[in-house]
């Protein structure tokens, strides 16, 4: 999987450095993501679906799991076995059925961030089946652009910067 650097946010002041020849935009009714991606869901995922009223047994593969290095880190979201796509993803429209309560991963794809010190580095996924990446009617990855889309994400690492100093 070849990774692309887009941003980097400063976690302290939230400036944010960007490459402007980048652009995404997901399109809608795509879906392809709920197809072609292994999805890994915490425990906080976990929970939060099971908050909507379903088990667990109907949407963790615990067949499959992920891990860095030794270290597990988690089971995967199940696939229809009768077309590979995620247990969530309505078959017809493309939609997800759970999309405000769906995992960290699926919410952050196709970018992937990754802290160093006080710096957030944000890179993208180039995976060829994503229409969204570098789409014409895409919007760079800007300040707005991240803080808009994942600032609950950023403000909880950054209050772990903050509070690293104290």
């Amino acid at each position: 999987m070849e990774k692309r650097w887009v941003a980097r946010i400063h976690l302290d002041t939230l400036e944010v450095e960007y490459d402007s020849s980048f652009k995404f935009k997901c399109i809608e009714n795509c879906g392809k993501c709920c197809y072609e991606l292994e999805i890994p869901v915490r425990d906080e995922d976990i929970t939060r679906i099971e908050e909507l009223g379903y088990n667990a047994w109907e949407f963790v593969d615990y067949e499959k799991m992920f891990y860095r290095g030794d270290k597990f880190l988690s089971y995967a979201l199940k696939k229809r076995p009768f077309d590979g796509g995620c247990v969530f993803l309505d078959p017809e429209t493309k939609r997800c059925r759970i999309y405000e309560k769906r995992p960290l991963a699926c919410r952050l794809y196709p970018f992937v961030f990754v802290k160093q010190g006080n710096v957030m580095e944000v890179y993208v996924k180039m995976d060829s089946f994503c229409p969204g990446l570098n789409h014409p009617d895409g919007e760079p990855i800007t300040r707005e652009f991240l803080l808009r889309e994942y600032g609950d994400v950023i403000e909880a690492y950054r209050r772990k910067v903050v509070k690293s100093r104290e």
